[in-house]
């Protein structure tokens, strides 16, 4: 009966009863819920996997498509939106997804934009151009991968959006506003130990508080060396790209000396690389303005000798007008055109028919200026055919005298003529040929004057 007794009491529903079956039911749902993560977990890496893959050979369209899944939140049948898988995974995990993300973008924007247009279409192209260009990638990566909280986002995916938009935003404007709202919003790392050891020394610290201090600090704020030089980068990027980029030269170093982050040696580093790269720019400036100086200089030394060249050339047509003019009018008196004073020669004929011996000397006088006209042309011809026959000569010298050649050839021709006329058939014949076409020559020469004569 005893043991009857025991083991009805420990077959029989006691108070124990609920307690356990909820501590059943936690365990399933852990169960299941550290199961379908580690499900998810291992969807996610084998389709970043799979994308990486896919971008390393240059496939871009599909290494897009592949990642796009994992960012994306998806819609349930209730019309519920569910968070992106990217959102609930390890730190690890999203810094991998985000990043792969931003460099694929980046690969694209820096395509051709014909060679962009043709992988994706021309919508597509432009959306995507526009996404990263106005700055909309930024909030993009806040709303799914950080349920909208600024400053949750890990320091390693704001390197890289604000490298992504310091290489290919229209302007910096965007980029200084979502880095100075990411800098105030986000914890600064600490590195003091004191802290920490005496959480850990304490032993009245639960787990359930230390999980809502380490909650309270937030992603972006872990207190380690990696975050602290990822905070120094950030604020380099701020300070010496985006910054100078809106020309802010004087705020830069106003938050470089004030900075909590940096140390001293750090701030020394910034402010001298500030200054060399406002030396660089004062220096690239004054080269540019010196450049566009001298082209100003060119274009108008260039407009000047145009405009002299225009002059000269004028000068020189109007030269040759009046040279032509003045021979022209020079022709004209040499060849005795009388000017309208003088009557025409047949009336000049008359007033010596009917006046006698009186109107004699003006032709002999016209005459005498006719042959004087002629001798002085015709002595102008001989000279000008001498001085080019002596032209001829020098020329004939000098091309013998760089060329002997030709100095062979033509003592060969001469050498042939020699033989040629030593022959005796073919001098008779040349002889014949001569006296032919001299006989010709005189009988047209006869009937030349008999028609002159006539």
């Amino acid at each position: 009966m005893a043991f009857n007794g025991s083991y009805t009491a420990t077959l029989s529903p006691t108070a124990s009863e609920g307690f356990d079956s909820s501590v059943l039911r936690n365990s399933i749902s852990s169960l299941s819920s550290s199961a379908s993560s580690r499900h998810s977990a291992s969807r996610i890496s084998r389709t970043y996997r799979q994308s990486s893959q896919l971008f390393l050979t240059r496939r871009l369209p599909e290494a897009l498509s592949t990642v796009l899944p994992l960012i994306t939140p998806a819609t349930e049948e209730n019309g519920e939106t569910e968070p992106a898988p990217v959102a609930r995974s390890s730190r690890s995990t999203r810094i991998k997804v985000w990043s792969l993300y931003l460099t694929i973008l980046n690969a694209i924007l820096e395509l051709d934009p014909a060679e962009g247009k043709d992988a994706f279409g021309t919508q597509e192209w432009k959306a995507l151009c526009s996404k990263v260009r106005d700055g909309d990638v930024w909030q993009e990566v806040v709303n799914n991968g950080y349920h909208g909280v600024e400053g949750e986002v890990d320091s390693d995916v704001v390197i890289n959006l604000a490298t992504l938009l310091l290489a290919h935003a229209r302007t910096q404007e965007m980029n200084q506003k979502r880095l100075e709202t990411y800098l105030a919003v986000s914890q600064e790392p600490n590195l003091d130990l004191s802290e920490r050891l005496q959480d850990a020394q304490s032993p009245r610290l639960s787990s359930k508080s230390r999980r809502s201090t380490s909650k309270s600090k937030g992603t972006s704020g872990a207190d380690t060396p990696r975050d602290l030089n990822a905070r120094v980068k950030i604020l380099e990027l701020y300070t010496l790209h985006v910054l100078l980029r809106n020309n802010e030269w004087d705020y830069a170093r106003e938050f470089i000396s004030v900075s909590s982050v940096l140390d001293e040696e750090r701030k020394e580093a910034f402010l001298q690389a500030l200054q060399s790269l406002q030396e660089e720019q004062q220096e690239q400036e004054r080269r540019e303005t010196e450049e566009k100086q001298r082209q100003d200089d060119q274009l108008r030394k260039d407009l000047d000798e145009a405009r002299q060249l225009r002059a000269d050339n004028e000068a020189r047509e109007r030269k040759r007008i009046e040279e032509e003019r003045a021979r022209r009018a020079g022709s004209e008196v040499d060849y005795g055109i009388e000017d309208s004073t003088h009557g025409p020669v047949g009336s000049s004929k008359g007033r010596l028919t009917r006046s006698g011996s009186s109107a004699l000397p003006k032709p002999k006088s016209s005459i005498a200026n006719g042959k004087a006209v002629a001798s002085s042309s015709l002595s102008a011809r001989v000279t000008t055919i001498m001085s080019n026959l002596s032209v001829v000569i020098r020329q004939m010298t000098a091309s013998l005298r760089t060329n002997p050649a030709l100095l062979m050839r033509l003592v060969a021709f001469i050498a042939g003529l020699v033989i040629m006329f030593g022959n005796k058939r073919i001098r008779e014949r040349i002889t014949r040929t001569l006296a032919a076409g001299w006989d010709k020559v005189k009988t047209t020469a006869g009937m030349g004057v008999k028609v002159s004569y006539i």
